[in-house]
């Protein structure tokens, strides 16, 4: 069975987070703003769908105005 080495874990793990590219603030903003327009388009798409398919089931079973 492998011994753990603290020291020896710690650098590894320094030397795998200085090969991570971390975005810029102004790729973290895009993107983030991208996410929210597609919440809300598929916010948007569900809430439509429920609402057609709402109304053809109620139609079908005769229970919808």
């Amino acid at each position: 069975m492998a011994k753990f080495r603290p020291v020896k874990y710690v650098q590894e793990v320094k030397n795998e987070m200085d090969k991570v590219t971390w975005p810029s603030r102004r790729e973290t903003t895009v993107t983030s703003i991208m996410v929210l327009i597609f919440v809300f388009i598929a916010a948007i798409f569900f809430l439509l769908s429920d609402q057609l398919l709402s109304w053809v089931v109620g139609l079908i079973l005769g229970i919808g105005g």
